[in-house]
């Protein structure tokens, strides 16, 4: 319990003395996970509007590949990252291993499958006469899918925490391809991991307890928006 308290203690005097390592440290997860999140939103919201809408050869096999994706340990995501970004791999000329940039690629491929998955599950839980209703009302195909995005905003907003939530926890992949380098790919996660290695429970606590801050920060106000856009199709 003290040194659960020393963690406490020790983050709040971090924040409160607005640590310029600590606040680099934030801000560069921040700017990972959330350009990760925005990249696989972008990609998973369409592509599992497209697979709840349309019919086509292999749908179930590419839905397979999308659940497989959710449950993808993040470690195998960094290790073929890897071999993609090293210096003799396919795209090793692209000198991205070790940047912020291969951290954002692994934890986009890390939450575009949960993003994915759980947008098309919310486009199929809204009601299937919706969409005829407004095809006979005369509306496009870009307006029906824009009332169906509507509708299902709930379930889309939480894909949105889902993605977000898996990518800012993430450590393994980040590990792999960022390396945990001070002032460039050093986030909340692997400063942990390292702190801890080095026996500064103090410190690793409070940098954990500095990521829960964080996150559940994030994760309030994508919540508010949910229940705003609840209240509104009430």
């Amino acid at each position: 319990m003290d040194v659960l308290r020393e963690g406490i203690r020790a983050a709040a005097q971090l924040l409160s003395a607005g640590d310029p390592e600590i606040i680099e440290v934030l801000l560069l997860t921040f700017k990972v996970s959330g350009a990760a999140t925005l990249i696989s939103v972008l990609l998973g919201v369409p592509l599992g509007l497209y697979l709840a809408l349309k019919e086509f050869y292999g749908k179930q096999f590419i839905k397979g590949i999308v659940n497989f994706g959710m449950g993808l340990p993040p470690v195998v995501v960094g290790l073929f990252v890897s071999l993609l970004l090293w210096r003799y791999g396919p795209w090793g000329e692209l000198a991205l291993m070790y940047t912020p940039t291969a951290m954002v690629m692994a934890q986009t491929l890390i939450a575009l499958p949960i993003v994915t998955g759980l947008s098309f599950a919310a486009i199929v839980s809204v009601n299937p006469r919706l969409r005829l209703q407004l095809y006979s009302l005369g509306a496009t195909s870009r307006q029906v899918n824009w009332m169906l995005i509507k509708e299902a905003r709930l379930g889309l907003i939480a894909a949105v925490i889902a993605g977000f939530g898996r990518v800012v926890s993430e450590v393994g992949a980040a590990m792999m391809v960022g390396g945990n380098i001070k002032g460039q790919t050093r986030v909340l996660t692997t400063a942990t991991v390292m702190e801890v290695g080095k026996g500064n429970y103090d410190t690793a606590l409070a940098l954990s307890f500095i990521l829960l801050v964080a996150a559940y920060s994030v994760v309030v106000v994508l919540t508010w928006l949910q229940h705003s856009g609840k209240r509104e199709i009430l």
